[in-house]
């Protein structure tokens, strides 16, 4: 299970003040969509030669031209990108095709996804990765809706990301379900101990695999 910090809603200066403190603890680094449109993809390339040996996301939540705005966050370093699921399926299917070209990878954001049926759509795309999405404008008393998982629910060969609300107190909640990668935002950054919350949640995932 591996632990994504998501940088967003955030200055360059913090950006990089907070991966000094959290980067020991988690695997995945996320740019997020509001930092990308602030800094553009160079912000990614600097990210990627500060931590070369972390896999890099560029959340670009694309909506089309897919294959221009993969490519710029490939050559900046990222290692995945994101395609919101309500795109057209040959934006899809173009975007798998130069990340497989490149040995790279496409998430898919499930954020506004109400039916099963169009993951199982996306899963005929060859799509392996999604991500289950609880939206800042959708978090009630940073209460995580733990339903969105039924949406991947007996779907073979996904695999699931989760964002939206995860914290301390319903980390064990969230783990149980069983997702690949867990996403974590302002639980992180917007404390002054980051790297301390990085590394109890870090902690609590390793407790739980040697566990299950």
């Amino acid at each position: 299970m591996k632990l994504q910090i998501a940088l967003d809603r955030l200055s360059k200066e913090e950006c990089i003040s907070i991966l000094a403190e959290t980067s020991p603890y988690v695997d995945w680094i996320e740019v997020g969509t509001g930092v990308i449109k602030q800094y553009g993809v160079s912000l990614i390339e600097y990210i990627k030669k500060q931590y070369p040996e972390k896999i890099i996301v560029a959340d670009m939540k694309t909506c089309y031209a897919g294959k221009h705005e993969e490519k710029k966050a490939f050559e900046a370093g990222a290692e995945i990108t994101t395609v919101m699921a309500y795109a057209d399926n040959q934006t899809i299917l173009d975007m798998l095709a130069v990340a497989k070209k490149h040995n790279k990878r496409v998430m898919v954001d499930l954020l506004g996804v109400k039916s099963k049926t169009r993951v199982e759509e996306l899963k005929a795309l060859n799509v392996d990765l999604v991500s289950l999405h609880v939206g800042k404008d959708m978090q009630q008393n940073t209460q995580l809706q733990v339903d969105v998982f039924d949406l991947v629910k007996g779907i073979e060969g996904l695999e699931v990301a989760i964002a939206g609300g995860i914290n301390l107190k319903n980390l064990d909640e969230v783990m149980a379900k069983g997702p690949n990668v867990l996403i974590v935002g302002s639980t992180i950054t917007s404390v002054a101990n980051p790297g301390d919350i990085a590394k109890q949640m870090k902690g609590m995932i390793n407790h739980f695999e040697n566990n299950h």
